[in-house]
């Protein structure tokens, strides 16, 4: 089998969610034998070789930033990767079209690939999470934009009506789109593990990671920051780029640590060492990758609703909603051993979710079924 696949972005480095999901894709996919013609938005990262170990192909198309995209009736995020050389790759044969989010469906609609295989992989409600954004963000022009955007999402979303199959991240995507579009599927995330690696025993501190150059991330270290400043626990924070005002929050507590961009091995060994993952979050579609990482590197986890709902991963994880809720469950945890029971459900359920060629054998098996058929 062959497959076109349109990435919102060049897909390495992993380094955050949408691209992690990709990456690992594209190599699972090359495992079962599919040969990937891979097209990639590119706007800062550049041409990566070892993306050709994967692909038979890889091809690069500039995105089309600036001020005139944000005046289209479309989104933002889907004007500015409307190559027309992307479309005339496209209709060089006949092979199905996998396009990576709905950031690069400005062709889905297009009649030269109207008979086409067209899977559109959702990463999240787009118009939820721009409309969670507007209302979280400080900078007056940035929220205009975010709330516009959120705006046009809303309305944009019906082409995905013109898709032969939605594949959704999480449970709860899957409801959505099921419930507006019907052709959907669930295609769990894919993710860098090949196995559990978290270590029985007892950690030594709570920990949080996140992207924190990333406004929901930030609000959840906050909410952190002010649940555990009158408690006697160590709290480690990491993450890239953290901004000012919680550098200032963190500073002067003795009891906080916070480690700046730190790299992949780094967080992999703050992950093993912490006894208490710590992951609330305020925005509550698709399925967040740390929560992922922690399951499959670090120890007890504490999550809010917003995190855990309809991920089937709830029995591996414990809840905690409010400040004093995560107080309460981290005091109980840091003083009980991660064990050998809590480690083989944990392997269980995440190898029965989460296993990525058992997800890349799914997704090929949709598209088989939809070549026979004809759709």
């Amino acid at each position: 089998m062959e497959l076109h696949l349109v990435s919102l972005n060049v897909p390495y480095p992993a380094n955050y969610g949408g691209v992690i999901d990709i990456f690992f894709k594209i190599k699972a996919l090359s495992t079962s034998g599919v040969g990937i013609h891979l097209h990639c938005y590119d706007y800062g990262r550049g041409s990566q070789d070892i993306l050709n170990s994967f692909c038979r192909s890889v091809t690069y198309y500039k995105r089309k930033v600036g001020l005139r995209s944000a005046f289209s009736s479309k989104p933002y995020i889907v004007k500015t990767r409307n190559s027309k050389e992307l479309l005339v790759n496209l209709c060089k044969d006949s092979h199905p079209i996998l396009f990576e989010g709905l950031h690069t469906t400005y062709w889905l609609n297009h009649p030269d690939i109207k008979n086409r295989i067209k899977i559109v992989r959702t990463h999240n409600l787009e118009h939820e999470y721009y409309q969670y954004l507007s209302l979280k963000e400080k900078n007056l022009l940035r929220k205009i934009y975010f709330k516009s955007e959120a705006r046009k999402l809303a309305r944009y979303e019906s082409i995905l009506k013109q898709a032969t199959r939605i594949a959704a991240i999480s449970p709860s995507d899957a409801q959505y789109f099921a419930t507006h579009y019907q052709n959907t599927f669930l295609l769990p995330a894919f993710h860098p593990y090949n196995q559990v690696k978290s270590e029985e025993g007892m950690g030594t501190y709570l920990f949080y990671h996140g992207d924190l150059s990333v406004r929901e991330n930030i609000q959840a270290a906050l909410f952190l920051a002010d649940a555990f400043k009158d408690e006697p626990f160590s709290v480690v924070f990491a993450g890239n780029k953290p901004p000012k005002e919680l550098i200032k929050t963190l500073q002067g507590k003795p009891q906080f640590q916070l480690i700046e961009n730190p790299p992949t091995k780094k967080m992999s060994e703050l992950l093993s060492q912490a006894h208490v993952v710590l992951l609330p979050t305020f925005q509550p579609t698709g399925i967040k990758l740390k929560l992922i990482a922690s399951l499959y590197e670090g120890r007890h986890c504490i999550v809010n609703t917003n995190m855990i709902k309809n991920t089937g991963l709830e029995k591996l994880c414990h809840l905690a909603n409010t400040r004093e809720e995560f107080v309460l469950k981290a005091k109980m945890l840091m003083n009980q051993s991660f064990d050998n029971k809590d480690l083989i459900i944990r392997k269980e359920i995440l190898g029965k979710w989460f296993d990525n060629q058992r997800n890349a054998e799914i997704l090929i098996q949709e598209i088989q079924k939809l070549q026979v058929t004809n759709f």
